[in-house]
């Protein structure tokens, strides 16, 4: 399926994305945004000039953007065929999930114990902003992101953080999928409450049980929207 650039949704051009951006920051973080919110669908093949053109830019920085889209795995560059949105997968899924369960895990237990009290308020004021009713997934997919960027930090561990932070970009378009479940807004606050109140108290046991928890029922439901073909 290649590209119709009158049908795809969000942002329009790349003067939607703040102007001290370089022009392949531009690139990357528009077509980044349309791949994550869906408007960029998985398996479409992108054509570069047609992108380029959407987003009111030249192909180098197009072409740019998505050799480092395609280092985070959300394009593939094939030859012939060009630029494809890459597939979601059953085995990335599974894949994503275990990195995170190892590293996400480990990271929350040293939250536990390091985070500062100015981080415990931001965690809050994302908490808060979350539970407003009527929020477009893509607000919620951003305050998610924000929630575990913040544990990450508070691990103190930047190489941990570094590890984090590719697992989690490589997992947006998931969470967008998992947003879009019955009631998955009102199940992953009450994990993310429980996993705030565990750092809290410096439980770092109750901290990665948490975790675990939220990890394990990300995965189950994005699998079954996969496995009933709704994706």
């Amino acid at each position: 399926m290649s590209l119709q650039v009158s049908r795809h949704r969000g942002i329009t051009n790349a003067q939607a994305v703040p102007t001290t951006l370089s022009l392949k920051q531009k690139a990357y973080e528009a077509i980044k945004h349309r791949i994550i919110t869906g408007a960029f669908r998985p398996g479409e093949t992108l054509n570069g000039s047609a992108v380029a053109s959407l987003l009111a830019l030249g192909r180098t920085p197009v072409h740019q953007a998505f050799d480092r889209l395609g280092l985070e795995g959300l394009v593939d560059v094939l030859p012939r065929k060009g630029i494809v949105v890459r597939p979601l997968r059953l085995e990335e899924v599974i894949q994503i999930s275990e990195a995170r369960l190892l590293n996400e895990a480990y990271a929350v237990r040293l939250a536990a114990e390091r985070a500062s009290p100015g981080e415990i308020a931001r965690m809050r004021d994302i908490l808060t902003r979350a539970a407003a009713p009527n929020l477009e997934t893509e607000e919620l997919v951003l305050l998610d992101r924000g929630f575990h960027k913040l544990i990450a930090e508070a691990a103190r561990n930047s190489i941990l953080a570094d590890i984090l932070l590719n697992l989690n970009e490589r997992s947006l378009r998931l969470w967008t999928i998992s947003f879009e479940s019955v009631d998955r807004h009102t199940i992953i606050n009450s994990e993310h409450r429980e996993i705030f109140l565990a750092i809290c108290q410096r439980d770092a046991v109750a901290a990665e049980s948490a975790m675990r928890q939220h990890i394990g029922s990300f995965r189950q439901t994005v699998i079954e929207q996969l496995s009933s073909g709704m994706i």
